[in-house]
């Protein structure tokens, strides 16, 4: 008489809808826990105007919404009574998802921190270098910290396979000559990498810096771990490697303070009234809203054949409103010259001589 398997043990059909209802609920269970925390939570933060509350519920609703689901079919995955090599295949599935939406979680909570220190620390103010030193640093130990968390990740997850340990185990074996080959072959890379932690500590740049660099004015708009942004006054970008910055001189403006005088040159007949201009220099920028009363000279810088050189020396609070102040400054005294001594605007002079000298009188006759 042939075997029979007994009528209780449960089909394929029985055993795949067993499974899929267990991981459907688990799931379903998952997310409803998720919304009912990030529901629970803005209620808490329209009621308390808890900043840290609306910045989780902001960043961190989204990959919850996987990560708990995926959290919850791991411990309810025995459950499905697969067999041992369904089973086996189904664990390693969710280990990876799990993985990969716990690093997701640990990203956007790194997005939340830097949520946290842009609200207590604002970068728009005038007086701001402590704040872009701290945000030279943040953004430059979020993005190793991101890629640290993606890397571990990705290593968690490959290294879960058992075929993978292995190639593994046999390019640790040559590993040393493998190391050579790369070194030679990322070596501008490590070196950027490496200028990017001098540029995070050290800081001969931070973000929102004023620089002048090949000529070109423009502020730190994005330090990465390869290459610096600088947005350059007229809305183009130059980027430029970070070892340049470790490499080659370049105008730091706002180093150690934003402030910065302004330089605005003249250039008059010998006949203009200095003091005149001097006066009228130091009413115009008492009146100025750009000017920081620090400094506010006229001074002669030169004498040249034809003209006088005059400089006007004025202080404010940052570059751009330097350069504002320069070009009123500028505007405004030349209209002054202008309209007050007109015959003191450079000129040049020709002397004719007399008629009645010898030298005329015998060109003349000749002629």
């Amino acid at each position: 008489m042939p075997f029979q398997l007994p009528d209780l043990l449960p089909t394929q059909l029985e055993l795949f809808l067993r499974a899929a209802g267990v991981v459907l609920g688990s799931a379903a269970v998952g997310w409803l826990l998720a919304r009912l925390f990030f529901k629970a939570l803005g209620r808490y933060a329209r009621r308390e105007s808890t900043f840290l509350a609306q910045a989780v519920g902001r960043h961190m609703c989204q990959p919850a919404s996987w990560f708990l689901p995926v959290l919850v079919i791991s411990f309810t995955l025995p459950l499905t009574l697969l067999p041992s090599q369904a089973l086996e295949v189904a664990r390693r599935l969710v280990e990876t998802a799990l993985l990969t939406t716990f690093a997701w979680c640990l990203v956007k909570a790194v997005d939340v921190v830097q949520a946290l220190v842009e609200r207590y620390y604002q970068i728009t103010s005038e007086d701001n270098l402590r704040v872009r030193k701290l945000f030279t640093q943040l953004q430059f130990v979020k993005k190793l910290t991101v890629s640290l968390i993606i890397f571990v990740t990705l290593a968690l997850v490959l290294m879960s396979f058992a075929t993978v340990r292995k190639i593994g185990t046999g390019l640790l074996t040559s590993a040393g000559i493998a190391s050579v080959i790369v070194g030679f072959a990322a070596q501008r890379s490590i070196s950027n990498l490496l200028a990017g932690f001098q540029i995070a500590f050290t800081q001969p740049i931070r973000l929102d810096d004023v620089l002048v660099v090949e000529g070109e004015w423009g502020r730190v708009e994005e330090i990465t771990f390869t290459y610096v942004v600088l947005r350059i006054w007229d809305e183009r970008r130059l980027v430029l490697p970070l070892n340049y910055f470790i490499e080659k001189p370049f105008q730091n403006w706002t180093r150690t303070a934003s402030q910065l005088l302004g330089t605005v040159f003249l250039y008059t007949d010998y006949t203009i009234p200095v003091a005149e201009v001097r006066a009228e220099l130091q009413r115009l920028v008492a009146a100025h809203p750009l000017w920081d009363k620090r400094v506010c000279v006229l001074q002669v810088t030169d004498s040249k054949e034809r003209t006088l050189e005059l400089r006007c020396l004025v202080s404010a609070s940052n570059s751009s409103q330097a350069f504002d102040l320069r070009c009123d400054v500028r505007e405004q005294m030349v209209h002054f010259i202008q309209q007050h001594y007109p015959e003191s605007l450079p000129k040049t002079r020709t002397l004719t001589a007399p008629t009645d000298q010898p030298f005329t009188s015998a060109i003349a006759a000749a002629e």
